[in-house]
């Protein structure tokens, strides 16, 4: 089977939300320590009301509780003002016509609060998908973000070329779910076959001009994505939830340290079945230097995405 083969629907994912998972009643602090360096949230989801509303539903009955059901104004508001510096909005579009909505919906945020970095959507294989990207970055959003589990694809897929190209030419970095975890059986594709990253070194390899970060720290694929940031200088990861002892999972240290410039602070932010600060608080506590630490929590993305 070639990699553009690869069928939507291929039953059960045998990932971490086989049922759905707990809630944590752990401690929040008011506000981010005093002394840190500028934190910027690289992952932070935006969606209109109803959209937010059916991803919580979802969320409710498959994945974990969710703590924060705030909207977009409410989101904003917690984070800034509890001393995040800057905000990476994303968002996806799950089924075709919906991705100039959503992207219209972030420019407009993005442009009554300067202190978010709004990305664009599209669906891969839809109709228009260049045409799509090219009005979003004309309206200011400064990236793209995709999710193989929910719009069900694999990253080396032909139909993804032109959305690569598209990003590559314009220097706009893309923001893709392509680790296999956190997978559940009610996705409607087997996130296992269609994840990988020998997949995503494919991509890499053929568009050595994208940049490319994948969230969760590749998760599960830690070692993977460990030799794939020491063989390409293209190549992000965020440390959304993969950094938060709330999966199965060790923290996997190493992948923090190969490359250290090339990872994000990111929470999933307001879809967390835990404290906002809770990851925040894990990374601190490894004590990786101050000069790491500044990176990770802000330097890097701002760099990523040319902010000033």
């Amino acid at each position: 089977m070639s990699s553009g083969d690869v069928p939507a629907c291929l039953g059960p994912a045998p990932g971490w939300l086989g049922t759905p998972l707990a809630a944590l009643n752990d401690a929040e602090g008011p506000r981010l320590p005093e002394g840190l360096p500028p934190v910027v949230d690289a992952h932070v989801h935006l969606f209109p009301d109803g959209v937010f509303e059916a991803i919580w539903r979802w969320f409710e009955k498959y994945g974990w509780p969710i703590r924060y059901k705030l909207h977009t104004p409410q989101v904003l508001d917690f984070l800034l003002s509890r001393g995040v510096s800057r905000v990476v909005a994303l968002h996806y579009a799950h089924k075709p016509g919906m991705a100039r909505f959503l992207n219209t919906y972030v420019a407009e945020v993005m442009r009554a609060e300067p202190r978010v970095v709004g990305l664009a959507t599209v669906l891969p294989g839809e109709e228009g998908a260049r045409d799509i990207l090219a009005e979003a970055f004309a309206a200011g959003l400064q990236g793209v973000k995709l999710h193989c589990h929910v719009q069900c694809f694999a990253p080396d897929d032909p139909s993804l070329h032109e959305v690569y190209a598209a990003c590559a030419e314009a220097g706009r970095p893309l923001v893709m779910h392509a680790g296999r975890e956190p997978s559940s059986p009610h996705y409607k594709c087997e996130t296992h076959a269609l994840c990988s990253a020998e997949r995503v070194e494919r991509v890499l390899r053929d568009h050595p001009r994208l940049k490319l970060c994948v969230p969760h720290l590749g998760a599960d694929e830690f070692g993977g994505y460990e030799r794939l940031l020491e063989r390409y200088d293209t190549l992000w990861l965020d440390t959304t939830m993969a950094a938060a002892d709330y999966f199965p999972i060790a923290l996997p240290r190493r992948t923090l340290e190969v490359r250290p410039e090339r990872i994000l602070y990111g929470t999933d932010f307001p879809n967390l079945p835990y404290a906002w600060d809770r990851e925040l608080k894990t990374l601190l506590s490894l004590r990786l230097g101050d000069e790491v630490e500044a990176g990770i929590l802000g330097q890097n993305a701002l760099r990523l995405y040319g902010a000033p």
